[in-house]
């Protein structure tokens, strides 16, 4: 297999481990009570991956899912330049659909999930 094929099938394999991660994560928000109201909204500036509400407040909830630790834990991937962008595109999801004033909370969702074993969903409310 060349090395073109190699990251291509690396990328797709990426790809389904985040969607996989992305649907755990929304059936994990709405056992918890929330509502979802947008899931991988898009817009020129990028991406929030699931937009909730408990009825009182928006949530903003950043999920990131790896098959390892190896690199750390998924929650360490939000960096401080993906935390700034986030507040940015939950400002233009406001916007977006004219929702006035209301309280923001922004979470990360962790999911760990190895080939061999079930996943694991760690919640961080209020992470940012």
């Amino acid at each position: 297999m060349t090395a073109d094929l190699m990251d291509a099938k690396d990328a797709a394999t990426r790809n389904d481990l985040g969607r996989r991660g992305e649907d755990l994560a929304a059936r994990y928000l709405e056992s918890q009570g929330l509502v979802l109201l947008s899931r991988n909204w898009r817009c020129r500036e990028g991406e929030l991956d699931l937009v909730a509400t408990d009825g009182r407040r928006l949530i903003v909830c950043e999920v990131k899912t790896r098959s390892g630790a190896g690199f750390g834990v998924p929650a360490e991937a939000v960096t401080a330049a993906k935390i700034h962008r986030i507040r940015r595109l939950a400002q233009l999801w406001l916007s977006t659909y004219r929702v006035g004033w209301c309280e923001v909370r922004f979470d990360v969702i962790s999911v760990l999930w190895p080939p061999d074993g079930p996943a694991h969903v760690e919640h961080l409310r209020g992470a940012f």
